[in-house]
């Protein structure tokens, strides 16, 4: 049998919503025994709010030199709690057949996390990231650039990055900055600026 993912994605929503979190993506990654269903939430945008006020008034607590919109504001807490929850959602409604024979993990999707959704882009305009192409751009199909987001185009400024080798014999001249349509990128997650 195979796993319905959208009606996965569903619950997961779902409960997510009940415990004041957003789902960031959700994977079935594996086979057989060792299939690991993998969840990454983070605050809903009113947990994210509640952050960034907390960080303005006493950042105590909160890790140095990291944007606080780069913060999921999730703890382990709100991620075992999900887990309990979300898990016996599954086991009840028969959403993963051959239940014993996967994992659930649940976490943030971290400080580095990938940017799926044009909701990302935008939310992280301003922020360092790393781009793989489907084709190469001016012979390259990774970049990395500090970004801005406009009509589904991505903007990168390469120059915010040192890049090892540059000036190399044989290496081809980048642009300082490359725009890129949304459409052309593979994947995509931010780079910590620690």
């Amino acid at each position: 049998m195979a796993v319905e993912m959208d009606a996965v994605r569903a619950a997961a929503e779902r409960v997510a919503a009940s415990h004041g979190l957003e789902l960031v993506e959700l994977e079935l990654a594996g086979a057989g025994k060792n299939r690991a269903l993998r969840v990454y939430v983070e605050k809903d945008a009113a947990g994210r709010e509640a952050l960034r006020a907390q960080a303005a008034e006493d950042s105590t607590g909160l890790p140095s030199g990291v944007p606080v919109e780069a913060l999921s504001g999730v703890t382990h807490e709100d991620c075992a709690s999900f887990a309990q929850d979300f898990g016996t959602l599954l086991d009840v409604e028969e959403l993963v057949p051959g239940t014993a024979e996967y994992t659930l993990e649940v976490s943030s999707p971290g400080i580095e996390r990938k940017l799926l959704r044009p909701a990302d882009w935008d939310r992280f305009q301003g922020f360092l990231v790393q781009v793989k192409l489907f084709q190469p751009l001016n012979g390259v199909k990774l970049l990395k650039g500090r970004m801005t987001f406009a009509g589904d185009v991505v903007t990168l400024d390469l120059s915010a990055v040192k890049v090892k080798g540059k000036g190399k014999k044989g290496a081809v001249a980048q642009p300082d900055t490359v725009q890129i349509p949304l459409r052309d990128v593979e994947k995509a997650n931010l780079l910590a600026e620690l």
